[in-house]
């Protein structure tokens, strides 16, 4: 028998940190948040996007994906004490929901557009990973969760930033806790364009919906095209990365 994929009512209002709202066009607007506003990121939050992102990728009706916050940040808080990690089993778990998470995200064969609405200091991997980034002018890129607590960034964190940066840049950014305002992130080639806060979830949906009109094949097949090398580094590297961050936080 075959199996169904889901239909958006399947997961519309199926996770709590993650609001889904999709337009005639075919374009989802996935919308992070805590309690409707800017999302604290939680053991649940990161487990949901996972699980979230696979849905997405599931659903053929979604033509372009906007990924955006509620609130003035994107996500700058996090809650630790939500987090399990005493334990190698507890440790065990991360290492598999973490590579679900970018896997996932990265598994979604549309075009996806980061509308970055305000600080991406918890996760920025997550936005920055976009096939086009609108960043907020009020924006500002750190990995605040990992280095600066004597963690290893070894959950996606050193894929993305040595890509998206360069390798030089990259580890400087993580190895010296560096903080990017929005200015320096479009300089380096991080986001695309950078507006006034009330502009960018517009300019994302303008961008959206002249891509939820191109053919269905072109538009799938040139992000599987674009991501191709995005994946293979996420898929080699991301493992190791997280056994490394295991090991070293067991030690502190």
């Amino acid at each position: 028998m075959a199996l169904i994929a889901p239909s958006f009512d399947d997961y519309a209002t199926k996770y709590e940190n993650i609001r889904l709202e999709r337009d005639s066009a075919g374009v989802l607007q996935v919308t992070l948040h805590t309690e409707g506003k800017s999302l604290v990121w939680t053991a649940r939050a990161h487990d949901e996007l996972a699980y979230c992102f696979t849905d997405i990728a599931c659903d053929a009706e979604n033509k372009v994906v906007v990924l955006t916050g509620a609130g003035d940040s994107f996500c700058s808080e996090i809650d630790f004490t939500s987090f399990s990690l005493g334990t190698a089993a507890d440790w065990s778990q991360i290492v598999f929901e973490g590579q679900r998470l970018l896997q996932n995200l990265m598994g979604i064969e549309v075009p996806v557009i980061a509308a970055i609405n305000g600080p991406a200091t918890i996760h920025p991997e997550i936005p920055v990973l976009s096939d086009v980034t609108i960043a907020a002018s009020t924006t500002v890129f750190c990995d605040a969760p990992h280095f600066a607590n004597g963690i290893v960034p070894g959950d996606g964190a050193h894929i993305c930033w040595t890509h998206v940066l360069g390798p030089q840049r990259g580890r400087y950014f993580l190895l010296t806790e560096q903080t990017l305002d929005a200015d320096q992130a479009l300089a380096y080639g991080v986001v695309n364009e950078v507006l006034p806060p009330e502009q960018v979830l517009p300019r994302a949906r303008e961008i959206a919906a002249r891509l939820a009109a191109k053919p269905p094949l072109a538009r799938r097949y040139a992000r599987v095209l674009l991501t191709r090398e995005i994946k293979r580094l996420i898929h080699d590297q991301q493992a190791l990365g997280l056994t490394h961050e295991a090991l070293a936080a067991l030690s502190l």
